[in-house]
């Protein structure tokens, strides 16, 4: 043994030693480690499986060996639909039930129309008939809550947005059927010389942006997603999605049945998305669609016949006490000034888009690129997780950049998340040098996206702090898009929406849409009620620009069918247009109190976010509750006296998916058992890693 420099060295033959000592020491460190990670997959495995929260509720999709099981309820609906004038009445039935040998409590998300409106309530147990009745949210909980743990009987409906809902059915025994049946009202659509009616059966599941938020309560939820710091109820609206296969051969089926009382002769009646029975019987048609899939908005559009189009109409109603109107009156088609424009395509290239949606969005893209002139100018944008766009600015429509544009789209693709607020920025950021004179180009943007996203509130406080003098325009794409973003970025966008269903259906709502974005038909629209005062409440509250085929509706309270109303505004060139309706030739309404209602709480509610302050929760519930209506704030509940279930037995929780909408790719399912996986895969991933550096230091000694 040699000393050199304060150092002690060895020999060859015992650094050979201690090198193999070395080697056995982490050769049966990596082993024990992974025995140890073997033991550490089991919870974990069993976790994934299946989830043991009494506040969540237990699902029973997967069972013990992780294979797919059919949930032990079925669910079937039923649309009845009476359209009058413009509005229509819908009695959607909703039957659970059980076919398991246990009792069950039923939790099913689903969305409505955007603008419905719930009025009633009704729980059929066996022979009895349950009336449920509209409570604050909380009480109404505690209600359904109580009844629940009392064993009796007992249904729950609540809002978390204007289009998306729960019911809630507890104590179904086993064998047994419970019904639900809710009444709501809508609006009809008219646009163009055409009417609408959209019915919506499933959800695209949403994007929930945002960081994950600590400290959320887990009651009265169970959905895929988790609450986030942007969308904190992100696990009450994130129902499981499925394949059709995937639930029972009767179950997620709807029957659909319509009576349509235009009150004028009809040329044609069709719908874009399902097959139809049609019967005539003067002017009233009987439609029905018997048991459709629920993968997919059902839509409705009738046709007057030529040269019977309306040009106004009014409805009256009494009720407590108060008159109600209703008015609507179409402007007259006129040839608009065509100003030149800065036009902004946004299309949404997210994982949600994919497969037929992501067609049908280039499709639209390039039609709305077709109607270009050379003195407009344009760009493109593209975002999903990031936001790209193909110039730098807005363009000149030239041959060239037209082709590339056409390149560029034709190219895009869909995967990712939808990061909507980046996207929305930079389309209605103006450039520097985009400094024209006001009113010498007409700025607008049209944003083709499905809005499957779920912090709606947030993206639409964006439009309107960012949107100045611009036009936003919204068409939504794939068979269940989310209507009410659609809607609503339109409205504080000050444009118009559009939706495309099917592949044959994109041609006509882009032609009516693209028409329409060419100029306004009125400006500056002014509507005088007679008598108007202090108690006279109309809504919407501010008419805004009225476009070519667009009609001019309202509702007001306190106004007596008599007198002549005053529409008033202005038309391309600088022309005064105006138009009396004399009110006397008022038809008969209903409903028209619970329009007033749902449209003066949204306006209470829009009116809170424009100051950035909190609605007046009180007045919103009063109203509410006065007209019998569903809201932010209010929830139905129905409880059957009698209690059902046996002290002794126990009720699982049942949290029932929605089908993936048609046309949507199977990367968009969100099946139970995938939302805690994550940590089983990790550790697999582990277990491989430590086996791999096992063997290879096995595989090494033996080759020393």
């Amino acid at each position: 043994m040699m000393l050199s420099t304060g150092l002690l060295k060895l020999t060859p033959t015992q650094a050979d030693s201690q090198r193999r000592r070395a080697r056995r020491f982490a050769e049966g460190v990596s082993l024990w480690l992974a025995v140890l990670l073997m033991l550490f997959v089991h919870p974990l495995y069993a976790e994934a499986d299946q989830r043991q929260s009494d506040s969540v509720g237990v699902l029973h999709f997967v069972d013990a060996a992780g294979r797919w099981q059919e949930p032990a309820i079925v669910l079937d609906s039923e649309f009845d639909i009476e359209v009058s004038g413009l509005l229509a009445e819908t009695t959607l039935s909703r039957r659970f039930r059980n076919t398991s040998d246990a009792w069950r409590e039923g939790v099913f998300v689903f969305p409505l129309p955007e603008k419905a409106s719930v009025y009633g309530l009704t729980m059929t147990v066996g022979e009895r008939t349950i009336v449920g009745e509209a409570q604050p949210k909380a009480e109404a909980r505690k209600t359904y809550e109580k009844a629940r743990s009392a064993g009796q009987s007992a249904a729950n409906v609540e809002q978390h947005r204007p289009n998306l809902f729960t019911a809630r059915v507890a104590n179904i025994p086993p064998g047994e059927t419970i019904s639900v049946e809710l009444q709501y009202q809508q609006p009809v659509d008219y646009r163009s010389g055409e009417f609408e009616l959209r019915v919506p059966t499933t959800l695209m599941p949403r994007y929930m942006p945002g960081q994950p938020a600590a400290g959320q309560p887990r009651e009265w939820h169970g959905g895929w997603a988790l609450p986030s710091t942007q969308v904190p109820d992100a696990d009450a609206i994130s129902p499981f999605t499925v394949q059709a296969n995937d639930v029972g051969a009767t179950s997620h089926r709807a029957d659909i049945r319509m009576t349509i009382d235009a009150g004028l002769p009809l040329a044609r009646v069709i719908s874009p998305s399902h097959p139809l029975q049609t019967r005539l019987d003067g002017q009233t048609v009987q439609v029905q669609s018997e048991q459709v899939l629920m993968d997919r908005d059902f839509v409705m559009r009738w046709q007057p016949l030529a040269g019977r189009e309306p040009t106004a109409a009014v409805f009256h109603q009494r009720w407590q006490d108060d008159d109600y109107l209703l008015t609507m009156i179409v402007p007259g088609v006129n040839e608009a000034q065509v100003l030149p424009r800065d036009l902004v395509f946004v299309i949404d290239t997210s994982g949600s888009m994919a497969g037929e949606s992501i067609r049908q969005a280039r499709s639209a893209l390039q039609q709305g690129l077709a109607t270009l002139t050379p003195d407009d100018r344009f760009n493109v944008i593209r975002f999903n997780n990031q936001t790209h766009a193909l110039f730098m600015q807005p363009e000149a429509a030239t041959g060239n950049n037209l082709a590339r544009a056409r390149r560029y789209v034709a190219n895009l693709q869909a995967d990712g998340g939808t990061e909507m607020a980046p996207a929305l920025e930079r389309a209605l950021t103006i450039p520097a040098s985009a400094s024209e004179k006001a009113g010498e180009r007409v700025r607008q943007v049209v944003f083709i996206t499905d809005g499957a996203v779920g912090n709606e509130a947030a993206l639409f406080a964006q439009i309107r702090q960012q949107l100045g003098s611009q036009r936003l325009f919204t068409v939504g794409i794939g068979s269940a898009p989310n209507l009410h973003f659609m809607r609503e970025a339109a409205r504080w966008g000050r444009g118009l929406y559009t939706a495309i269903q099917d592949p044959a259906d994109v041609s006509g709502p882009l032609q009516r849409l693209f028409a329409a974005m060419e100029a306004p038909v009125l400006t500056n629209v002014r509507v005088q009620w007679p008598g108007q005062s202090g108690k006279v409440e109309s809504f919407p509250a501010r008419t805004g620009d009225l476009f070519r085929g667009e009609p001019l509706v309202q509702v007001v309270r306190g106004t007596a069918p008599s007198g002549v109303l005053k529409v008033s505004g202005q038309l391309p060139g600088g022309r005064r247009w105006k138009q009396s309706l004399d009110l006397q030739q008022a038809a008969p309404g209903h409903g028209l109190n619970r329009l007033w209602a749902r449209q003066k709480i949204d306006h209470l509610l829009d009116s809170a976010r424009l100051v950035g302050g909190e609605p007046n929760k009180a007045r919103v519930t009063e109203l509410a509750v006065e007209h019998t209506l569903m809201s932010p704030y209010t929830s139905f509940v129905a409880v059957d006296e009698s209690p059902a279930r046996p002290s002794g037995a126990t009720a699982d929780t049942e949290h029932l998916p929605t089908l993936l909408p048609a046309g949507s790719q199977a990367g968009m399912l969100r099946y139970p058992q995938t939302a805690t996986l994550a940590p089983l895969f990790t550790a697999l991933g582990v277990i491989g890693l430590m086996f791999a550096l096992a063997i290879g230091l096995l595989q090494r000694r033996a080759t020393v």
